[in-house]
């Protein structure tokens, strides 16, 4: 599990700072909460790249992908509404 850890949290390391905060601090407070099934799915919403992850998460344009929208929207949307980012 460890290695699995490392490899997310090295995905997490982006170019847009926008996303890289977000998932910075996501790692910090959310990621070792995650069970498996859940951590297979944030390795798949991190395949996307950080335009696309931007559009959804601050614009809201569609990823055509239900089960990543309601990953990002659990897990990730919520820092942006409690100010957390």
């Amino acid at each position: 599990m460890n290695m699995e850890i490392n490899r997310i949290l090295w995905k997490c390391r982006r170019g847009m700072r926008e996303i890289d905060l977000l998932l910075r601090e996501f790692s910090r407070n959310k990621l070792y909460q995650l069970n498996k099934e859940e951590l297979l799915i944030l390795e798949q919403v991190l395949s996307y790249d950080d335009q696309k992850l931007y559009d959804f998460i601050f614009k809201n344009t569609s990823l055509d992908n239900n089960i990543h929208e309601n990953f990002i929207n659990k897990f990730l949307k919520t820092f942006t509404k409690q100010g957390n980012f």
